[in-house]
């Protein structure tokens, strides 16, 4: 028997394709290409914005097509989120939210044996437990992500995630330090964790971040640890201090940011102000070596005005972003935003968007211009026809010319030109 995954979204949802994969294996499954006629063909959706969800629609449709006789599941936010939306698309034979990961296999084996459509999307419960997924590998050769954390309780006007996730709930310290020990046994050198609210981690059982990461850090073969997208309210001085004694730890922060706009962080919801993010920042620098800020911004959110706009660009420019995500509010059915009459129109938005998108380019090449004249440690993920690339601790992409092989290998570098959005350098170690 086959099975094939088609993941939209983020590092969580591909983590949890990859957890689901291996259950199926364990079960006798070979995985194959999404398009290689599988027996089983299971989407993992996004619908984080209404584009998400067109293409998670399209992706079943096109799937189904590719793939005429095979089981078509369709899972993840949006199906879980949207229910009825998901239940609609008829090209899916199996419908299930991502509060039945665990049991996917189950309800695919059901389905072999009746063939009787089947749409269970349970509901997120106030008090439900975290799912333990686990992997023992990643699709990158030399880094892979371990899923902490689940849900969100902020409930941004923009965003649907807390009810495609449900509240905050995290996995068990004794469950990631075995989890980190079979990825160092399989030969991962970096870990890198990630939740929908990782900052949030330990809410409901009483532990910190910072457990998370000495936990994964007491693993020998493990050498760098990475921290997924944080919400800088939830970052302590005590939490700052503990990751800087932590020597595998990678300063690279990536603190969500959304507007540099009071009044429009305010109308999000969210839980900080300008005044508090650059102290954040400020905090940061002082306690880490070169440290690296990177975030997600965005522009066109229902009555940001010209002032706004131009209160958020000066905000960017003045933190001096090491890289920045930047994107188009996009209207999400069920979110207090999406009510709002005084949407910007598509014009401006994207007016914006190009104003930021160059903003933020200015940034990173300054950020990168400083790093020219450093010796730091790169881990190196691939090359082609000679020319190696890797990344050094605060995530600077580095790109070296080199005779051997380098996949997996963490050599220091020196660091001597940068444009087009990495640094060039040349190996100081004996290869």
């Amino acid at each position: 028997m086959t099975v094939s995954f088609y993941t939209l979204g983020c590092k969580v949802n591909q983590y949890e394709s990859e957890a689901i994969s291996e259950i199926f294996e364990k079960n006798g499954y070979t995985v194959l290409p999404p398009d290689s006629g599988s027996d089983i063909v299971i989407i993992n959706s996004c619908t984080v914005t209404a584009e998400s969800s067109r293409k998670t629609r399209q992706s079943v449709r096109r799937l189904r097509k590719l793939n005429p006789g095979s089981v078509i599941v369709l899972t993840g936010c949006m199906a879980q989120a949207f229910p009825e939306e998901a239940e609609s698309i008829t090209e899916a034979d199996i419908v299930i939210g991502n509060t039945d990961y665990d049991k996917l296999y189950d309800v695919c084996e059901k389905y072999m044996s009746d063939r009787k459509r089947i749409c269970a999307c349970t509901p997120h419960t106030k008090n439900e437990k975290y799912t333990n997924l686990t992997v023992s590998r990643f699709s990158e050769h030399t880094r892979s992500y371990i899923k902490i954390e689940d849900g969100c309780d902020r409930f941004c006007s923009y965003c649907i995630i807390p009810y495609a996730r449900g509240r905050v709930r995290s996995k068990q310290i004794n469950i990631i330090y075995s989890e980190a020990g079979s990825l160092a046994a399989a030969g991962y050198r970096e870990i890198v964790l990630v939740g929908i609210n990782l900052s949030a981690f330990g809410k409901d059982s009483g532990a910190e971040l910072c457990d998370a990461v000495e936990a994964v850090a007491m693993h020998d073969g493990i050498e760098r640890i990475r921290l997924g997208s944080l919400e800088c309210d939830q970052i302590s001085d005590r939490a700052l201090d503990r990751l800087a004694g932590c020597e595998k730890f990678c300063p690279q922060f990536h603190l969500s940011l959304q507007s540099g706009c009071d009044k429009t962080l305010k109308e999000m919801n969210r839980k900080y102000d300008t005044a508090f993010y650059r102290d954040l920042v400020e905090r940061i620098r002082v306690r880490f070596k070169n440290p690296s800020i990177t975030t997600d911004i965005m522009v066109g959110f229902p009555g940001e005005t010209d002032e706004d706009f131009m209160a958020s660009r000066e905000f960017v420019k003045d933190i001096g972003f090491a890289r920045s995500h930047v994107f188009i509010y996009s209207e999400r059915e069920g979110t207090i935003a999406a009510k709002r009459a005084d949407r910007i129109d598509p014009i401006t938005k994207q007016q914006r968007s190009k104003i930021m998108l160059s903003a933020c380019a200015e940034a990173e090449n300054s950020f990168l211009q400083a790093q020219v004249g450093k010796t730091s440690k790169v881990l190196f993920e691939d090359g082609e026809n000679g020319f190696w690339e890797g990344y050094t601790e605060n995530y600077t992409r580095v790109r070296v010319s080199s005779a051997a092989e380098l996949t997996g290998r963490i050599l220091t570098v020196k660091l001597i030109s940068a444009g087009n959005g990495f640094c060039e350098g040349y190996i100081t170690d004996s290869e």
